[in-house]
């Protein structure tokens, strides 16, 4: 009985275990059967051009003719001409991965003959048809240590129909002696070279291309993003979903995030190509490193003030609502040094993106010697509101500021009231904080896109949690030289 329970007790560990270590992916790509059905059209025309390459190699041997002897046959200077795929198809395999079926297919074969039949001797050229040819390609696909995706043949059959061969020359009877063993050869040899050229093709070509995805993107000189693979891709009936971590880290220090990422299911959506769903966890994952790495600091001097703005950065223009200021520091410049105590935590609903960040607000008086004295340090909270476009493969933002509120948290000049500094702060948010932010933001973030695909037709949706990015999908293939 105690050696039951201590089982049962193992087991439920063992799941515990198992639950605990799981992780959510911070970023999901889904393909959809569109989106295969495109990459699928490119990878069938570089495997028709691989297999036009295909080398064969010269038959020889001898045959048997009953009471006559042996005839010793020679093919020689095979020249594959062409090799079509006119019909394909790729399909998705539930938990497995791939499986692409061609048929249909056909080749031409060009090449020269000698036969010996006692004193016999002819020579010649001959002209092969190969026909009706059915491949099926079986494509497992995964990742590696590096958390980049890979793919590999795990099955590949060639079957062939029917092989014409039309010989040139003198003795049309001598021909149609080892006519019968020229054909099965030509298809033992064909239905093994083309599986062969497959899996060079995929390990090659489609194992390389994979490769260009990239794990992680550097996005300025303080944080990039984790795009590596938490799982194997994941081949649903109707998708392929590839969970990435989506996550972003400082470049100087990259610690534990300290939120774990929520769960992110995707909407059953198939007009598009590609999907991209990035959870709440990934945009704020931006916050904490960006944080981390001191970047949520930000410093406001007169010389940054416009133009159309009537007043400067002085204590002479805040005297009016703190009077101590002129007694104290008559006619000196000032300086705003903005930072965000912590990381900014966002929320992503279906009504869009909303976030509510507290800013530290230190004022300065600029002495006659360049040294600071401190004035007074105000809190500043506010509802702030995000628009997400997708541009040269990048999720770009822009903020929009609602309404702000000042508090007080210290101050060396002496009470005053907050409320009088509002217009002011609000002015040098909306005309010098925000435009800089969004300069920024403009620049983007980079999407997890292999070389040379780029995106159209977005689509732009908010979720519980997320938002979902649809786009079309263009390849431009790399020209050879």
């Amino acid at each position: 009985m105690a050696a039951r329970s201590l089982a049962a007790f193992g087991v439920v560990l063992a799941v515990c275990l198992a639950l605990t270590a799981a992780t959510n992916p911070g970023f999901v790509v889904r393909i959809t059967q569109a989106g295969l059905d495109y990459a699928h059209q490119h990878g069938i025309t570089v495997l028709q051009k691989e297999l036009a390459k295909l080398k064969l190699p010269d038959i020889s041997g001898d045959f048997p003719v009953r009471h006559l002897g042996k005839v010793r046959y020679e093919i020689s200077s095979l020249n594959l001409r062409s090799f079509h795929l006119p019909y394909s198809r790729i399909s998705l395999v539930p938990n497995v991965g791939l499986q692409v079926a061609i048929s249909n297919a056909f080749a031409e074969v060009d090449g020269n003959w000698r036969v010996k039949f006692h004193f016999i001797r002819d020579h010649g050229s001959f002209n092969l048809e190969v026909k009706n040819v059915y491949i099926k390609i079986d494509l497992k696909l995964g990742s590696d240590a590096s958390g980049k995706p890979t793919v590999s043949t795990s099955a590949c059959s060639t079957r062939i129909s029917s092989v014409d061969v039309h010989f040139s020359g003198k003795f049309g009877w001598l021909y149609n002696l080892f006519y019968g063993v020229v054909e099965s050869r030509f298809k033992k040899i064909l239905e093994s070279k083309v599986c062969d050229s497959v899996v060079r093709s995929v390990s090659g070509d489609l194992q390389h291309y994979l490769q260009t995805l990239p794990v992680t993107a550097k996005i300025d000189a303080k944080a990039g993003i984790d795009y590596s693979l938490v799982a194997p891709p994941m081949a649903t009936a109707q998708t392929l979903d590839v969970d990435l971590k989506g996550e972003f880290f400082s470049l100087a220090h990259r610690g534990a995030v300290p939120f774990p990422p929520p769960v992110l299911a995707l909407p059953p959506d198939h007009d598009r190509m590609v999907y991209f769903g990035a959870s709440s966890y990934f945009f704020n994952t931006a916050g904490f490193a960006y944080h981390a790495a001191g970047a949520l600091v930000f410093e406001i001097t007169d010389s940054m003030i416009p133009k159309d703005v009537e007043f400067h950065l002085n204590t002479s223009t805040f005297a009016a609502f703190i009077p101590q200021l002129d007694k104290m520091y008559p006619n000196m410049l000032m300086k705003l040094r903005l930072s965000a105590p912590s990381a900014p935590f966002l929320s992503i609903t279906p009504g869009g993106i909303s976030l509510q960040p507290v800013v530290d607000i230190q004022a300065y008086a600029i002495l006659p010697n360049t040294s600071l004295a401190h004035l007074f340090l105000l809190s500043l909270t506010g509802n702030v509101s995000a628009t997400i476009d997708v541009k040269s493969g990048h999720i770009v933002g822009k903020l929009s500021v609602g309404r702000m509120k000042l508090s007080l948290k210290q101050s060396d000049v002496g009470t005053f009231q907050v409320r009088m500094l509002q217009s002011i702060m609000n002015i040098y948010a909306s005309s010098i904080l925000l435009p800089r932010v969004n300069e920024r933001l403009a620049e983007g973030f980079p999407l997890p896109l292999p070389d040379r695909i780029q995106l159209s037709n977005i689509l732009v949706q908010f979720h519980q949690n997320f938002l979902l990015l649809g786009a079309d999908v263009h390849y431009t293939p790399r020209e050879r030289r």
